[in-house]
């Protein structure tokens, strides 16, 4: 295990690779999880990419810190450990709130992100009152008092049926609630609409056709809002592509790095 000091939190990390060697991906994970949700796309990258996963704050084996957070904080958060380890010119894959700190990271520190790679997420999630009321109900109850119902939102039907999925519950509702509620308080503050516009760096929003979470009319009007960007529908997919179709995903993340370096090389020559 690795841990590192950053913004007055230790955050836990994994680093495999060399990212002065290989081009680096970065995974930016979801609410209620930690960095475990990448593990079977990561198999699939290693030794063609370096691969950074971390537990953003309050989630996993990172710190709490203050409460609550925002967006930003995850951002500087990340910032500051992509700059403890040297990275430059990453790609960023994050999911739900994960793809919001992707994207406040590519505005706030432009020279980290290479290309973005946006999962089930989009400029701004859900509606004040529902953040509040899952901040209420997790400060009176705990994670579990609401687990079924974001199980629901996360897994299609057939996959919660599996053991799998009763892991993920025990992730789910082991994980902080001081931290859990925080985050959600920054994602019933957060309307990223006038960054997602302005990203400069090439972006591909996916999202899974059953994810009860970031419904696919509202990704689909995310990428349409991101300038150039490419739009990806997985089958048979909830919310956690990485859990529920890995191999799928990986599959989509190599393609589209695949044109994103040819299209930079190609900018180079001209």
């Amino acid at each position: 295990m690795q841990f590192a000091r950053i913004g007055g939190v230790t955050l836990h990390y994994q680093m495999v690779g060399d990212p002065a060697v290989k081009p680096l991906i970065v995974f930016v994970n979801a609410l209620g999880t930690d960095l475990r949700i990448w593990r079977d796309v990561i198999v699939r990258l290693v030794g063609d990419y370096a691969i950074l996963a971390y537990d953003k704050r309050g989630h996993g084996l990172s710190d709490v810190g203050t409460t609550p957070y925002t967006i930003e904080t995850h951002a500087q958060d990340l910032a500051g450990l992509l700059d403890q380890i040297g990275a430059k010119q990453a790609i960023v894959c994050g999911v739900s709130v994960g793809g919001m700190i992707a994207q406040a990271l590519s505005a706030r520190r432009p020279d980290l992100v290479r290309a973005l790679v946006l999962c089930d997420t989009a400029h701004k999630s859900g509606t004040p009152q529902m953040w509040a009321e899952r901040i209420s109900a997790v400060e009176a109850g705990g994670i579990a008092s609401i687990a079924d119902t974001i199980l629901e939102r996360w897994f299609t039907p057939a996959f919660r049926e599996t053991a799998d999925c009763e892991g993920y519950r025990n992730m789910l509702v082991r994980q902080p609630a001081a931290g859990y509620a925080a985050t959600c308080a920054a994602l019933r503050d957060a309307d990223l609409t006038e960054i997602a516009r302005a990203i400069a760096v090439p972006a591909i929003c996916i999202v899974g056709e059953a994810d009860g979470s970031t419904p696919p009319a509202l990704v689909a009007e995310f990428a349409k809002m991101v300038p150039n960007a490419r739009f990806e529908l997985i089958r048979r997919c909830g919310h956690l592509p990485s859990i529920e179709q890995p191999e799928t995903l990986t599959q989509i993340i190599r393609a589209f790095l695949a044109l994103v370096a040819e299209e930079q090389a190609g900018a180079v020559r001209h």
